[in-house]
């Protein structure tokens, strides 16, 4: 027997977690089941993590997390629990797949066209790294972190994906025409990773044109791979082309510790009604299955839940209305009858399942992740962000001043416009600038120099945060300001 955590979660979670392992119970799934404590109940106990030490404990021992929907606090500060377990080990590619089930009526479906769509979102970087700071009273920061270990971990696991389902085209969702270094990276990375698979069509995609394509012609993508945040609201879009959360499993993959679960929310107003669709964390536990090696029970129960919603059996959020919903419990009891039966579209075979992917070994120490240093790196300036609600040409006749003999000032921006040496009456200001100091002739600098020049500074402005330029190879690692 493969023993797993499992996390019942909040709200409905329990009574579609009981549903769910009903129909593995029933299906003689070879599991053994340790429930761990997780979830807003466990906050309000007093644990910040959403998680006692004891199921942080089992989860690392057992390599398998299976978790309900589960609620973060609102106002008290603490993180979410979903993106902490995420975070925590490193379970870096999120994967949802989005296919047409029948039985589920949507625009598409109705219209005949076949979706079969797999989003791959990077899971641990990006705007969910929740690194931020008020820079004035009127100004809040986030830090964007896209990383190439990072980037290269999903990606690599993207196409080694898409080659295993037998996929024709991958391709990357973006916004490199505007965040040139993250994005950027993140595309640079994908193109890198393709050259190693010329069988698959791979391109890229700006995220809002990709939006506009798949409302409209979803069934021209396969395998779409993005970082965190932007996958976050692709994904939702594509679980509303196929019904809705209720029918889009999610499985979270690391190279140690996996996370299967639902996505949609906790649902607290028909909580403990058992009137819940617990399809999608049936879908994720089928995935699951799959990633343990369970192949034959994986394809048995996918083909009953297939059958069962060819049949109109519905819970009370989808389906034919002219048709009475059953409950949650009955849902799974019918799931259960329909074992051995085949749908008549979309059946699955043992033929079209993917190998065996789950590998799981203790550690005794973080794993660093760095890439081979290629290029020279030097310092040649350096961005003060300062607090100042002056005009433009003060704030430049001031920071004159504290330039010396290594540094000259470049420009102002202010929220990544330049107002300085040129720049427009018309463009509106907050309280916080950005100034840029460059060495002259692009000499190289200390840390040391940069240091000096920020005491000097500090005399006439509140420096709320500081970047160093740099310039790797011959190439300017920073951005420029709009209109500079």
């Amino acid at each position: 027997m493969r023993k797993i955590a499992v996390a019942k979660g909040d709200g409905i979670g329990p009574e579609i977690m009981d549903a769910v392992l009903k129909i593995f119970y029933d299906a003689k799934v070879p599991l053994e089941y340790v429930t761990v404590e997780m979830g807003k109940w466990v906050f309000d106990k007093g644990f910040n993590n959403g998680m006692t030490p004891e199921a942080k404990q089992t989860i690392e021992d057992l390599g398998i997390l299976f978790k309900g929907p589960m609620e973060t606090p609102k106002g008290k500060g603490v993180k979410s629990i979903n993106v902490t377990a995420r975070k925590t080990w490193n379970t870096y590619a999120n994967i949802r797949t989005f296919q047409t089930l029948h039985g589920v009526d949507t625009v598409f479906s109705k219209a005949g066209i076949p979706i079969d769509v797999t989003v791959v979102r990077e899971n641990i970087e990006d705007t969910y790294g929740g690194v931020e700071h008020m820079l004035t009273h009127d100004v809040a920061l986030s830090r964007r972190f896209i990383t190439r270990p990072g980037s290269l971990q999903v990606i690599k696991y993207a196409f080694e994906m898409a080659k295993k389902k037998n996929a024709k085209r991958i391709t990357c969702g973006h916004k490199a025409n505007i965040m040139k270094i993250t994005d950027g990276l993140f595309l640079e990375v994908f193109y890198e990773v393709a050259k190693d698979y010329p069988e698959l069509r791979s391109d890229d995609v700006i995220v809002d044109d990709l939006c506009m394509k798949l409302v409209t012609r979803p069934d021209a993508f396969d395998v779409v791979v993005l970082t965190n945040l932007q996958g976050d609201i692709v994904s939702d879009l594509c679980a509303g082309l196929v019904g809705g959360l209720g029918f889009a499993p999610s499985a979270n993959i690391g190279d140690h510790i996996c996370i299967f679960e639902a996505v949609h929310g906790t649902a607290p107003d028909i909580a403990g009604k058992n009137i819940a669709n617990p399809t999608a964390l049936l879908l994720s536990g089928i995935g699951m299955l799959r990633h343990l090696g369970f192949m034959e029970s994986a394809v048995s129960i996918e083909n009953s839940l297939l059958y069962t919603l060819e049949q109109g059996i519905h819970t009370g959020d989808f389906g034919d209305k002219s048709k009475p919903a059953v409950n949650t419990t009955d849902f799974a009891k019918a799931i259960i009858n329909n074992f051995g039966k085949q749908p008549e579209q979309g059946a699955k075979t043992l033929l079209n399942d993917a190998p065996v992917t789950e590998t799981h070994f203790r550690l005794e120490k973080n794993s660093m992740m760095e890439s081979k240093e290629s290029e020279s790196e030097k310092i040649i300036g350096v961005d003060f962000f300062i607090e100042s609600n002056e005009q433009p040409i003060t704030i430049a006749t001031k920071c004159l001043r504290h330039a010396g003999v290594k540094f000259k000032l470049i420009n102002i921006s202010n929220r990544g416009t330049q107002v300085w040496p040129t720049g427009s009456v018309y463009t509106n200001l907050v309280n916080q600038y950005n100034v840029r100091f460059e060495s002259i002739d692009d000499t190289p600098l200390k840390q040391q120099d940069v240091l000096g020049l920020y005491v000097s500074l500090s005399g006439d402005f509140k420096i709320c945060s500081s970047e160093l330029l740099l310039l790797l190879g011959d190439k300017r690692a920073y951005s420029l300001a709009q209109g500079q």
